[in-house]
């Protein structure tokens, strides 16, 4: 199965768009959302562009209301950070990456995705996966998101002006 996974869109309805018009036309069954959506009308816009599950952790430049994610029936909002399953796999969700430590002190994790620094990385702590897929807002780096294919457990950054 493949996931997308963005992060820090701060409200870039344009990117945005480009990219869940890629997650449809390539397969994306779930999308991760490492969070600084921002306001309630993009996430309305992620919510009535995909159709399958979202899971949306909140950011630090949120500006929209935590009620605004209930009336979805495709978002699973986690708060500041959480963790999901997603074919048999532990994965934990956050914006600002020092939420990890808490993350892996709830549960082990088979990878942990985070944003918050806009910078594209992937690195191991402790035995356990951590990516950033980048900013899809395009501020102060190009604008990524990154897929993950769970049947190989590879990780893909793809740059949005190359789509």
């Amino acid at each position: 199965m493949k996931v997308a996974v963005i992060s820090d869109i701060h409200d870039n309805l344009t990117n945005l768009k480009k990219c869940l018009d890629w997650c449809v036309h390539n397969d994306i069954k779930e999308i991760i959302c490492c969070g600084d959506v921002c306001n309630n009308e993009t996430i309305g816009a992620i919510a009535d562009n995909f159709f399958h599950v979202v899971h949306l952790v909140a950011g630090n430049m949120e500006i929209y209301d935590k009620k605004e994610t209930t009336k979805y029936h495709n978002i699973n909002f986690l708060g500041r950070y959480g963790i999901v399953k997603i074919d048999g796999r532990q994965i934990g969700v956050c914006h600002e990456p020092w939420f990890a430590q808490k993350i892996q002190e709830e549960t082990k994790c088979d990878i942990i995705f985070y944003g918050h620094t806009h910078k594209p990385w992937e690195e191991t702590k402790a035995g356990v996966r951590m990516i950033n897929p980048g900013t899809l807002g395009g501020v102060f780096q190009k604008a990524t998101f990154a897929v993950w294919n769970t049947n190989d457990d590879s990780v893909e950054l793809k740059i949005l002006e190359k789509l």
